[in-house]
């Protein structure tokens, strides 16, 4: 009989410790993934496709959490009070993960110390897009004008801090310019006062801005990245456009809360890189001008340094510019 109840109570501690385990495995119910932008945006669009690929190779649901406002630091500091449990995600953005520490007095958040970085997307170049009646037919005229016309020329954007609004200012300052940024809520408003002639110009992300340009009612000035784009043909770089030297992108990437544990980082980052070797989905976004990288820069670390020294980039730019503070 003892032998029996030893038997039954050996049985019952390995149960027990299988289930132990079970529920230990990871991901075991739905992630969240923040993103602080409104839904329907880039942000959103970018966060969308890569949650849904992502999850495909978790076999868990992704959930996308919208809270936006004020430049996308609202929901960035929502992320980074988060349980570090490996539940809830950071969709990370140039705007409120570099450019926000020299943009608001009031962070409640830092893009560095508060985060672990999981993997980076790829990036999204931008062009420079005017009115389909525009009298500036190429990069050279408009800053041209501009240098003979300081401040005249306004340049539409989706907000303060957002990439329109730093890029913008980026390249104002490599071209010697003096330009009017007018901040809308959102880069669709930008673009329907662009088309309306009530802006004259305006940066666009290259997925976004090429439907736009297949139309009648805007042009395509100039890319921001390195080499043209087959999805804009005849379009010259900023560099070949009498800008030299300047190329600017879009990025985005994955974090989690400081103190997330480095296992749930590697799962993580793991189904990414499966994700990236599906030739569909990363067929996809090259079709939409969106940018593969090295496969170095994808991983933790190498995220987690690009933050630190994008904060420091765009410190630079926001200071030349004179960018207020908010």
């Amino acid at each position: 009989m003892k032998s029996r109840i030893l038997a039954a109570a050996l049985v019952l501690g390995a149960t027990v410790g299988t289930s132990a385990v079970a529920a230990d495995e990871y991901p075991s119910r739905a992630i969240t993934w923040i993103v602080p932008f409104a839904a329907g945006g880039p942000t959103d669009a970018m966060a969308r496709n890569v949650a849904n690929r992502v999850g495909q190779e978790l076999k868990q649901t992704i959930l996308i959490e919208n809270v936006a406002g004020a430049g996308g630091t609202i929901g960035a500091a929502k992320a980074a009070k988060s349980a570090p449990d490996g539940y809830t995600f950071l969709v990370g953005h140039v705007g409120y993960m570099a450019a926000a520490p020299s943009l608001y007095e009031r962070l409640q958040y830092d893009p560095v110390k508060d985060f672990n970085a999981v993997f980076r997307f790829p990036d999204t170049p931008l062009v420079l897009l005017v009115g389909a009646s525009s009298p500036y037919k190429d990069v050279k005229t408009l800053v041209d004008y501009a240098r003979g016309n300081p401040g005249k020329l306004n340049f539409g954007n989706a907000g303060v801090g957002s990439t329109s609004h730093l890029v913008a200012a980026m390249f104002a300052g490599k071209a010697g310019i003096q330009i009017t940024p007018i901040a809308y809520k959102g880069a669709g408003p930008a673009m329907n006062d662009l088309m309306g002639g009530q802006v004259d110009a305006m940066f666009d992300q290259t997925n976004t801005a090429l439907p736009q340009t297949r139309g009648d009612k805007v042009r395509a000035l100039a890319l921001t990245s390195a080499t043209r784009m087959d999805q804009f043909p005849g379009v010259p770089t900023m560099t070949e456009g009498a800008v030299p030297g300047f190329e600017a992108s879009t990025w985005y990437g994955l974090y989690a809360p400081k103190g997330t544990p480095p296992k749930v980082i590697e799962t993580m980052y793991a189904a990414w890189q499966h994700a990236l070797k599906d030739n569909a989905f990363t067929g996809k976004m090259s079709e939409q001008g969106i940018q593969l990288l090295d496969p170095a820069q994808y991983a933790p670390a190498a995220f987690q340094a690009f933050t630190a020294e994008e904060v420091k980039r765009w410190a630079e730019v926001i200071k030349q510019a004179n960018i207020p503070r908010q």
